[in-house]
């Protein structure tokens, strides 16, 4: 932007620029560094799967708290925690974010919709899912994302339910 006119201005002007750019760099950037990614994302045991917006699943678990059929010693944060991680593996297996119908063939195919279960089937589930809220057990979310194989995930919620049995 320019000065205005009554504005005084010095007689000799600076040479100086303000501004200089770094000087060009010849040739191509290449993935040189030691954590570079250059081949996509990784696949692997433990690697998880990526998607968009993953973080939308949790708010869509909310609105399954008042649903949940829980036996004793089961809390509600260790089930959303182990429910969204199998919800994110099937959206991610989709190519899209969360939705709705994710979290409930999640919550169905262990059993939290339904009647709660009895003897070894809850004491199963009790197990599988016992502390999987705490930061420390992402081993723990990750197996119980890894029990649901793709195959099941990519049916609908009453053929994942009879495919699928703790």
């Amino acid at each position: 932007m320019t000065a205005p006119s009554y504005v005084p201005q010095s007689a000799v002007r600076s040479t100086e620029r303000a501004y200089l750019s770094p000087r060009r760099r010849l040739g191509s950037w290449h993935a040189d560094r030691p954590g570079e990614v250059t081949e996509g994302q990784p696949r692997g045991e433990g690697l998880g799967s990526q998607g968009p917006d993953q973080g939308y699943a949790l708010r869509l678990a909310r609105g399954f708290t008042t649903q949940l059929r829980l036996g004793v010693n089961e809390h509600a944060a260790d089930v959303i925690a182990g429910c969204v991680s199998v919800a994110l593996k099937r959206a991610a297996l989709f190519g899209r974010a969360p939705m709705v119908a994710d979290l409930e063939l999640a919550f169905r195919i262990f059993g939290f919709l339904d009647e709660i279960p009895t003897g070894n089937r809850l004491d199963e589930r009790r197990h599988l899912f016992a502390e999987a809220s705490h930061h420390h057990h992402y081993a723990e979310v990750r197996r119980i994302a890894d029990r649901v194989p793709e195959g099941v995930l990519v049916l609908g919620v009453a053929a994942a339910c009879d495919a699928f049995i703790i």
